[in-house]
């Protein structure tokens, strides 16, 4: 049976032990510890030899464990075009200084795997930063040209980071995601040939991404069975009355005018459990890690009634099939 794990990324105005605590009362196997604020010190994991454990027996004393790590945050910050917006994620002295905070990401991503490593976790998910975004919705006119450069420099970015992560044994999973050089069926394949399929590029699936796009989720399993390395599950909710649309009007999340939002597991749209289906398929075996984005609902109902849903539809493919009766 798939462990499932609590993201906590929504969750850093808690301190890791009251989070911990909540998360074993709710029924979590585990924790999906992102690596910003007060969750996990990349710094400290690489140059503290007792942080990993103590973070280990922290866990432990709640019955809990942990197989991912997240760097979200720093890995946007990597490929992206950097503004303002990052300035929160990184200190004083590189707040507007946007051409260094590449510099400075790359740095971090690639501490990150050493981290991974002295933590022992195999998967680093995070996003990757995209210099093509502001490209869209290619006018005025964008160019073949433009597009080629931007998954090179996605290319030389990334391939030193991934080297490094290859080095240690870990693998990073980008989260196919809108803002992202990756963020639907054909960019996926674009990154995994800029990258020359590259061993250590994966995907962390979540299908919350792919329902408002009005992609299908299940396709995208079945033709990367090789490349799902983690699954985060939220769900959606598309609302669209002829006034809204997919690009939502730049409204914010939880804006009933808006054309889609995130819902928490089962209150939205998503067959979840023909993605159950597709992952036992191609034999996923790793966690299903919540992620609470649902601005509607509560954050403590919706991390309790997220894992109660889960739990009913996480179960395992037959180990027989069903005519076999017939031939014995």
């Amino acid at each position: 049976m798939r462990p499932i794990t609590l993201f906590t990324g929504q969750w850093t105005d808690l301190d890791l032990e009251t989070l911990a605590k909540k998360a074993s009362e709710w029924g979590y196997d585990g924790l999906e510890l992102a690596c910003h604020k007060n969750h996990f010190d990349i710094e400290k994991a690489v140059k503290d030899p007792g942080y990993c454990d103590s973070v280990r027996k922290l866990l432990k004393k709640y019955n809990l464990n942990c197989w991912i790590i997240s760097n979200h945050l720093e890995g946007q910050m990597v490929s992206d075009r950097n503004d303002e917006r990052s300035d929160p994620w990184v200190g004083k002295e590189l707040k507007g200084r946007h051409s260094e905070k590449n510099i400075w990401a790359t740095e971090r991503l690639k501490q990150t795997a050493l981290a991974a490593k002295n933590f022992g976790v195999k998967t680093v998910v995070g996003f990757t930063g995209s210099s093509l975004w502001h490209l869209f919705p290619f006018f005025p006119p964008v160019s073949q040209a433009m597009i080629d450069q931007g998954y090179n420099e996605f290319r030389e970015r990334w391939l030193p980071i991934l080297d490094v992560f290859s080095k240690n044994g870990i693998r990073f999973a980008h989260e196919v995601h809108p803002g992202e050089v990756a963020y639907d069926y054909y960019t996926s394949k674009r990154a995994l040939e800029a990258l020359d399929d590259h061993p250590a590029f994966g995907f962390n699936f979540d299908p919350s991404h792919f329902h408002w796009q009005m992609l299908n989720p299940v396709t995208f399993v079945h033709d990367f069975s090789d490349r799902i390395f983690h699954v985060d599950f939220k769900d959606t909710k598309l609302n669209l009355d002829g006034r809204t649309g997919i690009l939502s009007s730049h409204l914010p999340f939880g804006d009933p005018r808006r054309g889609w939002d995130f819902r928490s597991l089962g209150h939205g749209e998503i067959k979840f459990e023909e993605l159950i289906r597709a992952l036992n398929s191609i034999h996923y075996e790793g966690p299903l890690s919540v992620e609470w984005e649902d601005t509607g609902m509560d954050r403590e109902f919706g991390a309790k009634d997220a894992l109660q849903y889960l739990q009913r539809i996480n179960f395992s493919a037959s180990d027989r099939a069903f005519d076999s009766a017939f031939q014995e």
